[in-house]
């Protein structure tokens, strides 16, 4: 008896704890919805892309200190004179780990939050709501930085795509809850001043930068497909050999 009481207290817990984190990100998106993306990580072309974009626009702020530059250009196909030309801008090596020279003090004054280490963000919070984060910035005057994010309200980043996406502004629906209670949400955005690119052109820059954060929170799965392949080849003719053992001892035992 007490072993399924326990049982069941285990599962009443997950239920809250999966309850709660949904409530969470419902009050922290305010209803605005995820948008889905689909990511291949075997693209070196995109990885490539993703990877400039990320070192050129975020890795200034956010670190990804589990991650070498000679990792990640030997995965991307690069040569490491391709890495000190185009990865490196400060004076780390090639076998350096991925982090910044931006004092945590500092940061923690500037934008009163210290920005995260980026290497697991795609495993931590999902390539939907990397995509959605990134397309989802808005003016906002109550803000320090003069931007926030439909799905990460008061958010402290800077929008550091702005050039390439623009400015955009929120259009609200109101809504009634259960109670009658009317409260805003965000349904769509409104450019007010267009960026370099276009909406595509920027919907492709933020589909490389997600697919490079999701290759960047596991760079082993690669290596997993490229060995997965061989492995249930082996599999196969292993059945091959092992049916015709089975039947060779077997044969004269039938009989």
């Amino acid at each position: 008896m007490t072993r399924y009481i326990r049982l069941f207290f285990t599962l009443l817990t997950v239920v809250l704890l999966l309850t709660t984190t949904t409530a969470v990100y419902a009050a922290i998106s305010q209803g605005y919805p995820l948008q889905h993306i689909e990511v291949d990580i075997h693209n070196r072309n995109t990885l490539q892309r993703g990877a400039k974009y990320f070192i050129n626009y975020c890795l200034s702020c956010h670190s990804s200190r589990y991650a070498r530059y000679q990792w990640v250009g030997r995965d991307l196909g690069l040569s490491e004179e391709m890495i000190k030309k185009d990865f490196i801008f400060t004076d780390s090596k090639v076998g350096d780990l991925m982090v910044v020279s931006m004092p945590a003090e500092g940061a923690q004054q500037w934008f009163g939050a210290l920005p995260p280490d980026l290497t697991l963000v795609a495993r931590a919070r999902g390539k939907d709501w990397l995509y959605t984060y990134l397309k989802a910035f808005y003016l906002d005057d109550t803000r320090p930085m003069g931007v926030n994010n439909a799905i990460f309200q008061h958010v402290s980043m800077p929008h550091v795509l702005w050039d390439l996406q623009g400015w955009q502004k929120p259009v609200y629906k109101t809504i009634s809850d259960e109670n009658g209670t009317e409260r805003q949400i965000i349904v769509d955005f409104e450019l007010v001043e267009p960026g370099t690119l276009s909406e595509k052109e920027y919907d492709r820059v933020v589909r490389d930068i997600v697919t490079f954060l999701s290759y960047l929170a596991e760079p082993a799965k690669l290596e997993r497909h490229r060995v997965g392949i061989w492995v249930i080849i082996f599999l196969l003719g292993l059945l091959v050999v092992v049916y015709l053992l089975k039947w060779e001892y077997w044969k004269d035992v039938e009989k």
